[in-house]
């Protein structure tokens, strides 16, 4: 079958810069494709590049979208060059939209409720996320110390903090603080984005053994650095997870390969085809967090489709990111659209 094919490019403003060991990031770039099928059906899917992660690049995905013409069909959708994870994603979800998503699940309201409230479950309830809590994303630095509250307010109970952005003194400073205030019933994630030296880690992993609410440490090191990670994972008491140096299913694969039996910190939008994941997390049991890179919702609600299926069933999802928009994405697919 032939699909009817369009696709446009969108930009999102963060309502605040999200600092990282990667830098500081303003705008959300991405594109929105469409797919129409011969009897009309139509299917929503996102190309949200993450390039610092080993991507595809926008303008690579661009490119790609303007070869495409007019029409596509699904043998093409399915064989989308690995050198375009992102597209991949993108293409694959949207196919998967015109045969099997209820329509009825357009875009739900921001998650948590803005006024706060009791946590609910935004997307494909009943289909698996129904249990689950999402981890609410927190800002580097001192503003950490801030920002918790709110989330917990709105019914967070986990939360992921940025380090390796600052000095190690200053960060284990505003660490000891935010420890102390945190609920004991609440997690933290720690996540440094390959940002911290072989020393700086063991430092970080030495604070974090005395504290329970500590549920991982998010790639510690640079990409390149596995067989460390590793050595850092059977050291010490807290679990490690890579993020980073898995970000493509062809790296995911290798990992595990190579004995990799840790944490999966998966971002659904880049991995690559959402089929071969779902293959690859069947034939092992591996333990998997599925996450956000600040996607719409139309790339939202197909990643957390995934993650419904495959995610561990005991870890948070990281999509708790609503809070770092202004916009309001109580609108349908088709509306959001119109808008670009």
């Amino acid at each position: 079958m032939q699909y009817r094919f369009e696709f446009r490019p969108y930009q999102r403003q963060f309502a605040r810069s999200l600092s990282t060991n990667h830098g500081t990031w303003n705008i959300r770039e991405g594109i929105i494709i469409r797919l129409t099928d011969e009897n009309g059906q139509v299917g929503w899917g996102e190309v949200a590049p993450l390039p610092w992660f080993g991507s595809d690049t926008l303008e690579q995905a661009l490119d790609f979208c303007r070869q495409v013409g007019e029409k596509i069909t699904a043998e093409a959708i399915f064989n989308l060059p690995a050198e375009l994870p992102a597209c991949q994603f993108g293409f694959e979800s949207a196919w998967e939209d015109t045969h099997f998503l209820d329509k009825g699940l357009t875009p739900q309201p921001s998650f948590p409720s803005r006024e706060g409230g009791e946590l609910k479950t935004p997307f494909l309830q009943g289909e698996g996320l129904g249990e689950r809590f999402y981890s609410g994303l927190l800002p580097a630095g001192e503003a950490a110390l801030h920002q918790w509250q709110t989330l917990w307010n709105q019914g967070y109970r986990t939360f992921k903090w940025k380090i390796g952005v600052a000095s190690i003194e200053e960060e284990l400073n505003i660490f000891h603080q935010l420890i102390q205030a945190l609920p004991q019933e609440a997690k933290l994630r720690l996540d440094a984005n390959g940002g911290l030296s072989w020393n700086e880690a063991n430092e970080w992993l030495k604070e974090c053994a005395c504290v329970e609410i500590i549920e991982f440490l998010e790639q510690p090191l640079r990409v390149g650095e596995e067989t460390a990670m590793t050595e850092l994972r059977d050291r010490y008491f807290t679990p490690i997870a890579l993020d980073e140096s898995i970000a493509t299913l062809n790296q995911i694969q290798a990992s595990y390969r190579n004995g990799w039996r840790g944490i999966f910190v998966i971002k659904p939008s880049i991995v690559g085809s959402p089929s071969c994941l779902r293959q690859f997390c069947q034939q092992h049991q591996i333990d998997a967090v599925f996450s956000s890179v600040f996607e719409t919702a139309i790339g939202r609600q197909a990643a957390l489709k995934l993650a419904a299926e495959l995610s561990s069933p005991n870890r948070a999802v990281g999509f708790g990111i609503n809070h770092w928009f202004n916009e309001d994405e109580e609108t349908t697919f088709e509306d959001l659209w119109k808008r670009l």
